[in-house]
């Protein structure tokens, strides 16, 4: 294929996947790309012709791959997928819960008996609703983070049960808060069984999905209620820039200790690490999250978008 052809598919997948998936018109797709209307109509057809497109882009976008490929070499990644950007769209989501949802899908398709990880968070839950409904009863599907916050509310963005619905699967809420008041109070609960039962679960699990978050004023992790303002003031001041199934890390994606992170009832991080852990995540503020979290080794696998990928890269 020469470099012409190529580049004529790369800004064929391009135009598809703004129109496809996320639902510019033509005229969006001709702005944006900088091409006339009927030049944005003949790319979208290439790409329908080329078998670019089924029912999700199914094209490796030169520039994301080139992306991917720098991730994977700078943190030792197993996996990584890196998904295109709308230029006039600056929420990640959607096309980044596509790409997880496929991979989702990849390990709950098969027949043999598999357990899956989830934490919680927006983007997790966007992903889940993107999972085909199948009807998989041999598998099973564990939580990470307790089922309420301190106060005996739901947590929000709760997946578990979400996934294990869409799928037949059995789910398995962590019947916990995700944080209590006291220290003492989470070692009673991480002794009970229920808490032990999940650690065994995640231990024989294929892969753990965790969301990612900044450690920041009005963050999800704060605005969502896990933390209040004078817990999160504490941590801040410890050096934390990220959580990962509500436990709290430093720039260089070491564990804190002390302050509300030993009052966490979720998994350890020191497990999840030694777990097929992939973040799924993207966004600006996430940015320090994400690539403190892959200098610790946190996690194996990384599902973001192109600006993120970019900014973590540019941090060096």
């Amino acid at each position: 294929m020469s470099d012409r052809h190529s580049r004529k598919l790369d800004q064929a997948a391009r135009a598809a996947w703004l129109y496809y998936i996320a639902g510019n018109t033509q005229d969006e797709v001709a702005a944006k790309l900088n091409v006339s209307r009927q030049a944005a109509q003949r790319l979208v057809s290439l790409a329908v012709a080329e078998k670019l497109i089924k029912f999700r882009l199914n094209h490796p976008i030169a520039e994301a791959v080139a992306l991917e490929e720098r991730l994977r070499e700078r943190y030792g990644l197993t996996q990584c997928t890196v998904m295109p950007v709308d230029p006039g769209q600056p929420n990640p989501i959607p096309g980044i819960a596509i790409a997880a949802a496929e991979q989702i899908e990849t390990h709950l398709e098969p027949r043999e008996p598999t357990v899956l990880g989830l934490s919680t968070g927006r983007t997790l839950r966007a992903a889940v609703a993107e999972v085909m409904t199948m009807n998989r009863p041999e598998h099973k599907t564990v939580s990470l983070v307790g089922a309420m916050l301190r106060d005996g509310r739901a947590a929000p963005y709760e997946v578990v049960m979400s996934l294990a619905e869409r799928t037949g699967a059995s789910g398995f809420p962590l019947p916990t808060p995700s944080v209590t008041e006291a220290v003492e109070e989470a070692q009673v609960l991480r002794a009970q069984r229920s808490y032990t039962r999940i650690l065994e679960l995640v231990a024989q699990t294929s892969a753990c999905f965790v969301g990612v978050g900044s450690i920041a004023w009005n963050s999800a992790f704060h605005h969502d209620g896990f933390v209040n303002d004078a817990e999160l003031m504490e941590l801040i001041d410890l050096g934390g820039v990220g959580e990962i199934a509500g436990r709290v890390y430093n720039n260089v994606g070491e564990p804190l200790h002390g302050a509300v992170n030993d009052r966490m009832v979720g998994v350890p991080l020191a497990v999840l690490k030694e777990c097929n852990t992939i973040i799924v995540g993207g966004g600006d503020q996430k940015v320090m999250a994400i690539r403190a979290a892959l200098r610790g080794k946190l996690a194996k696998g990384l599902i973001t978008d192109e600006r993120t990928a970019a900014a973590v890269l540019s941090l060096g």
